[in-house]
């Protein structure tokens, strides 16, 4: 008598390691999109307590523009997105909308980001 596989058993054990395969590229997809949205989150919250915390205590007004070189207390790094975008740049997932402005000096704004696995994430003035 032969010993050894045949080949419905290699089929079978073929199948379920491929199908073993797609379950994991699959999760480790969805892992990495939260992990992206966390990086977003995180940016997006720097910039609103920068903004409250540090810009409006000093000038008593929200900026029309935000970027690296009139909020300077958070990490450079944050102002880019996960793909690569800075705030600003149409492409990016961040964006600040001022609203209510005169010479500059603003009362409100939205700071927002689009999430993969989420609703977009928002966050308002609180002044």
């Amino acid at each position: 008598m032969k010993k050894g596989f045949t080949i419905l058993e290699i089929i079978i054990v073929a199948v379920f390691a491929s199908l073993l395969l797609i379950l994991f590229f699959v999760q480790k997809q969805n892992i990495d999109a939260f992990e992206r949205d966390e990086d977003r989150k995180t940016a997006i919250n720097a910039m609103y307590y920068a903004l409250e915390e540090s810009f409006y205590k000093e000038h008593g007004y929200y900026p029309e523009f935000i970027s690296e070189e009139n909020i300077k207390v958070i990490d450079p790094k944050l102002w880019t997105d996960p793909s690569g975008f800075n705030l600003g740049d149409p492409k990016s997932s961040y964006s600040y909308e001022p609203a209510n402005c005169k010479d500059s000096k603003c009362k409100e704004y939205i700071l927002k980001t689009e999430l993969e696995k989420e609703d977009t994430y928002v966050k308002y003035n609180r002044n």
